[in-house]
């Protein structure tokens, strides 16, 4: 462990490999809201939200488990689509407050291209928030709708049903074959949009 006079002992939360201090300062010099997004592996959670003297105050939110509540989501939900509807249900209520601008801030994340943190990027920006991101960085099409776990999923139907049972057991009990994953993300999106049509939030109450 570093000693002497010169040395100064780091933040707690940076100690607790929480925060990133120096992000965190250049993010608020923006002067504008964070599209706040972090992950666990079972759960995902976006927020809007602006720094204040008092703390951080959260403008919107979504998490993983309002999918399941309010909108049907039976998939797993900590995956790229996830996070990805995620993002479009934290930026609609964000937009549908007139927040459309924002700075993206992934805390400690490893940025990776096409990654679940960019995946719910992709989410805000096309609930039509503006977020100065790299094109390169998004996800595309397939693996948003998570077609790399439909291909992969048939593929192991067909060699070891055992472990495809194993695997996707949360799937098949909620009576989702993930062969058909695709066409349940698209479905769980319409319910987002249409929950937002007219100004108005239908299904999808924050908690």
């Amino acid at each position: 462990m570093a000693r002497g006079p010169m040395y100064k002992v780091p933040f707690r939360r940076r100690r607790e490999g929480k925060t990133d201090y120096r992000l965190r300062r250049k993010l608020i010099l923006s002067g504008l809201p964070r599209l706040v997004v972090r992950g666990s592996l079972k759960h995902f959670i976006v927020q809007v939200a602006k720094a204040e003297i008092e703390g951080d105050k959260v403008l919107a939110s979504a998490h993983t488990k309002q999918l399941v509540r309010d909108f049907g989501w039976k998939g797993a939900c900590g995956n790229v689509p996830a996070a990805y509807l995620v993002g479009l249900l934290a930026g609609l209520r964000a937009v549908s407050k007139g927040i459309k601008k924002a700075v993206l801030d992934i805390g400690l994340a490893t940025p990776t291209k096409g990654s679940r943190v960019f995946a719910a990027l992709k989410g805000a920006l096309d609930a039509g928030m503006e977020i100065p991101h790299g094109e390169e960085m998004l996800p595309d099409e397939d693996r948003i709708l998570g077609r790399h776990i439909a291909d992969y999923a048939h593929k192991l139907m067909e060699y070891n049903i055992e472990e495809y049972n194993r695997r996707f057991s949360r799937y098949l009990s909620n009576n989702l074959p993930p062969e058909k994953l695709p066409e349940h993300v698209e479905e769980v999106k319409n319910k987002i949009l249409a929950a937002f049509e007219g100004g108005d939030e239908g299904g999808g109450q924050q908690s």
